[in-house]
């Protein structure tokens, strides 16, 4: 299976967060399975980890961090390409925020399942896997 980590997701997993399911942690872990995290991902925790947003501890570590510890956990990282921005506007409005916006689109386009925790991200149908 390929899976495209909601940032939250990819953070909980690097981290060892109590937050994150054992059925989740093993679908992470299973070698059968290819882990990516986007771009995008790390682009949100640079920005939110600048501005300190969430209050302290939200963004525990910043974009150029995180993007070696998901190299160093054997995560692919996966790139924002053009065609990830243009397929955005094809989405159905359920969901403001432009970072899970994106992720949905690069799921879709990718052949991907997205896992995340936010509930709202369901309704964009089988692509998302929420816990």
């Amino acid at each position: 299976m390929r899976l495209l980590l909601d940032t939250h997701v990819a953070l909980w997993a690097i981290t060892g967060d109590a937050r994150l399911p054992e059925t989740i942690q093993a679908l992470i872990a299973d070698p059968a399975n290819s882990i990516s995290v986007s771009a995008a991902s790390v682009w949100e925790i640079a920005i939110k980890h600048a501005l300190g947003r969430g209050g302290p501890g939200a963004m525990p570590i910043g974009g150029a961090q995180a993007s070696a510890y998901f190299r160093a956990s054997g995560y692919g990282l996966l790139s924002v390409s053009a065609d990830h921005a243009a397929a955005v506007e094809t989405l159905p409005p359920v969901h403001a925020d432009p970072f899970d916006r994106l992720l949905v689109a690069q799921a879709a386009h990718e052949a991907m399942s997205l896992v995340t925790h936010d509930s709202k991200l369901g309704a964009y149908g089988g692509m998302v896997v929420v816990f």
